[in-house]
Formats: C-alpha cells, structure tokens, sequence
C-alpha cells in the first residue's frame, strides 16, 4: 500500500445529477454541497459551465455557483470543456479550480465535445493555462481512459502518452475516468503505475463508475497503486448524456467504508454521509446505488 491517506473529491452535483431526467431544484443541489462539507470533503465537484440545452440539468451553473459560501478550507471545481465554458466559470469569481477533460478516441470526443481526441488536448491544456492566469488552479481528466463506448479497449500506452502531454501543461493533477465502468483491477494497477512514472510526480486521481460492478474493486486497486484522489458521488448517483449504457459513479459511502476500514483515512465521517444518502433517495424519490447506505449500520 503506498498511501495511508487519500483526498476524496464529491462529484454528486455535477457528474452525479447530470443524467437525471428530472431538473433538481438549484437549492436542493446547494443543500447537497452544504451536506458534502458537513461530512468531511474539501474538494467538491459543483457543476459544470457547458451548453445547457445538452445538458439542461446543469443550466443553472451561474446561479448554484453564486450561492457557494466563502470557504478558505473547501475548493469548488468547475467542470469544462472548451475556453468558452472556461471564460463563464471564470467569470463568477467563486470557481477555484477549472476541470479540464479530454478524451482517448476521435468518435467520443466528437459527440461529447465536439472535438477529436488530440483537439480535446490541446483545449484542456488551454483551459489550465487560462485557470492559472486567472490565479485559480486547473486539472485535466483523461475520459475513456479504460474503454471507449464506440472504439472498446483503449491501448494503455494511449493513455500514457497523453498523460506526458498533459504534464507539460503542469495542471494540479491528471485524473484517469472510466467513464463508462468497464476496467478492472489488474487494468486500473497498471494504468495508474504507469501513468505516475509518466508525469513526473503530479498526483493521480482516478474516477470509476460501477457499470459492470467493478468500481470499488478498481478504487482499491488505485490507491494500492498510488493514487492520490478518489472521485466519488453520494448514493452512487451518476452517468454520462453521451456514453451510452455508463452507470453510476462509485457511491462516497461505498468507497469511504472500504478504505476507513482497511485504514486508509479519509477524513469524511461515514454516519454523516449515510444521513446525507438517506436525504438524498428522499429528493430523487427512489432508493440509489450505492450499498452501504442501505445496509444494517455496522461500526
């Protein structure tokens, strides 16, 4: 085991709600942020700054971002996808940290960014320099690093490659999505083993969905690997409008549950997010995901 300690970074508002077909009310995504501080987590995943009649779930990005409260001790994450979404997150004032993303394979990038792969490069190094002359920070999040919905197994020297590119732009951390559930823990080892020896000591986070039933398995194989961050949405909420089939996110009870009691710490407290959980299954009208949260409580 390489870390005895990993950051988890919410995504529920953004990657966890973005699929639903039902419009959550700004203020029940505010109160899902206020929930995520009170258990523990510092870095949080708030909403993204893209075309809202693609993603009409997140159009009140300005609105939701003005109601953040001023916390020297929370970072918000802004997820975009070109210098546009880029200029409109900057613009608010309150995002600290831009989220970049680009993808592994031409026919994803085209339907998900409109941008083929090297494209969606190129623009997410962009966007890092823009968060850095802004004063904010930014990171780049390799998507389909594990398979793509329309090309299948992306050849890990792909991902290495651009994970060297990536490097070049010196964003906070270079991130490696499954985005559509289908790696596994042997894959996710030697992924995340490479991709460190490759970017020179940036951190590695990682992002799994549980598509296939994997995803807590590939957490654990990450951390071993020496992931710094793991992404993780309340309830195992999550999907993606332009990969189709891509399940939920791994749930942040699930994930927090296996590595607090394996002794990796967390700093997010377990009976809070199981009360955030049920709250949650409450506003979305039908039970979620994620195991642990409805299990017996077992201390």
């Amino acid at each position: 085991m390489k870390n005895h300690a990993v950051e988890l970074v919410e995504v529920g508002p953004r990657d966890g709600l973005q699929n639903e077909a039902a419009i959550v009310a700004t203020a029940d995504k505010f109160a899902l942020i206020r929930r995520a501080i009170d258990y523990g987590v510092r870095r949080i995943e708030v909403t993204s700054f893209v075309n809202p009649k693609k993603v009409p779930q997140l159009a009140d990005a300005e609105e939701l971002v003005a109601m953040l409260p001023e916390r020297d001790d929370v970072t918000w994450i802004g997820l975009v996808l070109n210098r546009r979404g880029a200029e409109r997150a900057l613009a608010t004032g309150r995002i600290d940290e831009l989220g970049a993303v680009c993808v592994t394979s031409d026919s994803f990038g085209i339907r998900n960014q409109g941008q083929s792969s090297d494209e969606s490069l190129a623009a997410a190094m962009e966007i890092v320099a823009l968060a850095k002359e802004a004063g904010r920070s930014g990171q780049i999040t390799i998507a389909t690093a594990f398979g793509c919905p329309f090309e299948g197994r992306v050849a890990t020297d792909r991902v290495v490659e651009m994970a060297k590119r990536a490097a070049d732009a010196h964003p906070r951390e270079i991130a490696l999505a499954d985005t559509i559930g289908v790696g596994v823990p042997a894959q996710v080892s030697e992924m995340v083993g490479r991709v460190r020896e490759a970017v020179g000591g940036l951190p590695v986070r990682v992002h799994f969905h549980n598509t296939r039933g994997t995803g807590i398995a590939n957490v654990w194989a990450a951390v071993e690997a020496g992931a710094a961050t793991v992404d993780a949405s309340l309830g195992g909420l999550g999907g993606c409008p332009f990969a189709p089939g891509a399940a939920g996110n791994v749930a942040t009870e699930d994930v927090v549950y296996m590595l607090e009691k394996s002794g990796v710490r967390t700093g997010v407290g377990l009976p809070q997010v199981v009360e955030a959980a049920e709250w949650l299954m409450g506003v979305m009208g039908r039970p979620l995901p994620a195991m642990v949260s409805r299990a017996p409580a077992f201390l």
